[in-house]
């Protein structure tokens, strides 16, 4: 084949955090080992200390996030993934259920509730990557499990109003690349998950779950009829042979041995969000970072967000994909062939790590643009990108 794309010259700046992956994420900004060395080691995580640290890490969450005074919020294992499914395997099943699929996280949901839960009265409402499902037809009896924002197909809701004020059902959003960055309504969450891992750029392997008081209603009004791991159990028998939640998960009593390096270095990145303004300063800083991209995309015609309605674009894990036509004329394997290329040169150069696109999602690439990434990193990328497509280009004509 032939292409009219010539190599072009090596950008003169690179991006001076090259860190872009959609988890974990870049570090925050000015982060440096020596400022874990508060961290509770060779300590049991039930200690006095221990227990004040986690308990910290629990209260700062509440600050940022602006999570209301009546809910409650945990540190869980197994990541955001061991959250989502703490919630489904212990409140599912009391109604029927919804979900909104949408990306691939969304569809491993569908998989738990379906095929290992086995429910009945199941309705899945799915879209292809880049779209979001027809949220007009989410139920009121029904209960929702959703993730707010697509960390692989680059889509998020744009605002809960599809979710009914009188709903008779609990919400499960799973916001793990959605939290700290985008607007949480939690007037129609019940249960919220997210993982450091993400918009904190903290350390993987440990969950956040927060609980609403509808949630915690669920909790203790309904058993479950399978048998329940003990990683997931949050109740306990009461003296009237009921279920009572155990609120000490709540308060820094973590079910299992966390890693209190990762809980400190969890504590690091909400005193940094805490020290630059909050939770509106976040937001603002994704947000300029998907404009930065924005205006890059705006003028460049070889490239395209996957999610072509702005209304539901993420700010968070930008997907792009190639649109040139001559790399749109080749086959599924060819392209996702020239995507991994793009990434790879990239990462040689050291200016851009971790940027493939999602292996379930279609041919790309994937962006972080959270709030730990500087603005001015995204900026530097951007001639890098048209770089990498001009010499993979190149060489796809040249062979």
């Amino acid at each position: 084949m032939t292409t009219t794309t010539a190599p072009a010259a090596k950008p003169a700046l690179r991006p001076a955090r090259p860190e872009f992956s959609s988890g974990p994420c870049a570090k925050r900004p000015g982060w440096n080992p020596e400022n874990l060395t508060n961290a509770v080691l060779g300590r049991s995580h039930r200690s006095k200390p221990g227990k004040a640290r986690l308990k910290e890490a629990i209260d700062r969450t509440r600050e940022v996030l602006e999570v209301p005074t009546d809910f409650l919020i945990g540190i869980v294992p197994g990541s955001d993934t061991g959250a989502v499914e703490m919630a489904m395997w212990s409140m599912l099943g009391a109604r029927p259920v919804q979900l909104l699929a949408f990306e691939s996280f969304g569809k491993d949901w569908v998989t738990d509730v379906t095929k290992q839960l086995k429910l009945p009265n199941v309705e899945v409402l799915d879209a292809p990557y880049g779209k979001l499902p027809d949220t007009s037809k989410v139920r009121p009896d029904a209960d929702l499990v959703f993730t707010w924002n697509g960390t692989t197909s680059g889509v998020r809701v744009p605002n809960a109003d599809f979710i009914s004020a009188d709903r008779e059902g609990i919400t499960i959003c799973d916001a793990t690349s959605a939290a700290f960055a985008q607007k949480l309504d939690w007037t129609k969450l019940d249960v919220v998950t997210f993982s450091w891992q993400k918009a904190l750029g903290g350390e993987g392997a440990h969950g956040v779950l927060i609980l609403g008081p509808r949630a915690v209603a669920r909790l203790e009004s309904y058993t479950p009829a399978w048998p329940m791991p003990k990683l997931f159990r949050m109740t306990k028998a009461n003296k009237d042979g009921g279920n009572k939640v155990s609120l000490d998960i709540f308060e820094g009593a973590t079910i299992n041995t966390p890693s209190m390096l990762c809980v400190e270095d969890a504590i690091d990145a909400l005193k940094w969000a805490s020290a630059i303004g909050g939770l509106q300063e976040m937001q603002r800083r994704a947000d300029e970072n998907l404009a930065a991209l924005t205006r890059w995309v705006a003028k460049t015609p070889w490239v395209d967000f996957l999610a072509e309605d702005a209304s539901i674009r993420s700010n968070t894990s930008v997907c792009l994909k190639v649109v040139d036509p001559k790399i749109a004329a080749l086959s599924d394997d060819a392209q996702a062939d020239f995507a991994k290329k793009l990434a790879s040169v990239l990462e040689k150069e050291g200016a851009a790590l971790d940027i493939g696109g999602y292996r379930d999602a279609p041919a790309g690439l994937r962006i972080w643009c959270g709030a730990t990434v500087e603005t001015s990193d995204v900026e530097a990328l951007t001639p890098w990108l048209d770089w990498a497509f001009a010499t993979v280009s190149a060489e796809l004509q040249a062979a």
